[in-house]
């Protein structure tokens, strides 16, 4: 999928968030900031508002088991460029230690909404525990990107597929996985096969629908952006 393309988010005015999505804008306010900045646009402009460039690892045990996923997603110029507002010296990308506040906070306010990340083997959802390991940091041309690991609630063994997607239930966020090594395997055992299933494109009368009105008006538990998410399966010997 595509990777991050300069002012992509720029294009999209950011119009004021309809009802359902004024929850989700409170709740994770560190990931939606840019939101609180642009008031009466209208609501003419389709989703998504965020755009977040994902990369992950599924990560093994020594024991052979999966342990859970390891998240680098890198978020648009636009958001960015908030999120480092104010921050940094001389002119340079902020440190680690000063966005360590608003990692936290990201990571805090994500929980909620099981950190975009949907796991399954045998078609039974698997678990996340709290992430571990979160930073957050700026490149040289200060773009942020949010990084954490994901251990599951269990351990399992990939014997049997199991697999992943990252996605925005509601589409206000879009992930796109990087084009190059967007999902690769840490530690695990020989033999670990790992395949990426693409979503099905997008008819033309569901392109015609993305409106902020489609949006608010759609159903609790619609789970669009599933509909535009990239599977991993990972399975073992």
């Amino acid at each position: 999928m595509h990777r991050l393309e300069a002012g992509a988010c720029a294009a999209f005015s950011p119009p004021s968030p309809p009802k359902r999505e004024t929850r989700m804008k409170l709740k994770i306010n560190s990931v939606l900031i840019l939101l609180t900045m642009a008031t009466g646009i209208g609501a003419a402009f389709a989703h998504p508002h965020v755009w977040v460039a994902v990369r992950s690892e599924v990560v093994f045990a020594p024991d052979g088991k999966i342990a859970g996923v390891r998240h680098a997603w890198e978020f648009d110029e636009m958001y960015s460029a908030y999120a480092v507002q104010g921050l940094g010296k001389d002119g340079k990308p902020p440190t680690r230690e000063e966005l360590a506040p608003l990692a936290r906070t990201n990571v805090e306010s994500l929980a909620e909404f099981e950190f975009f990340t949907f796991a399954k083997q045998n078609s039974a959802k698997l678990a996340f525990k709290q992430p571990e390991n979160v930073a957050l940091e700026a490149n040289d041309k200060k773009i942020v990107t949010l990084r954490f690991f994901l251990p599951l609630e269990t351990p399992i063994a990939a014997k049997k597929p199991f697999s992943f997607q990252v996605y925005d239930p509601t589409y206000f966020v879009s992930f796109g996985l990087e084009k190059k090594d967007p999902v690769t395997l840490a530690g695990a055992p020989g033999g670990c096969s790992l395949s990426l299933v693409e979503p099905a494109p997008l008819v033309a009368t569901e392109n015609q629908k993305l409106s902020e009105a489609f949006f608010q008006n759609m159903s609790p538990g619609a789970d669009f952006g599933m509909k535009l998410a990239t599977r991993a399966i990972v399975a073992c010997p």
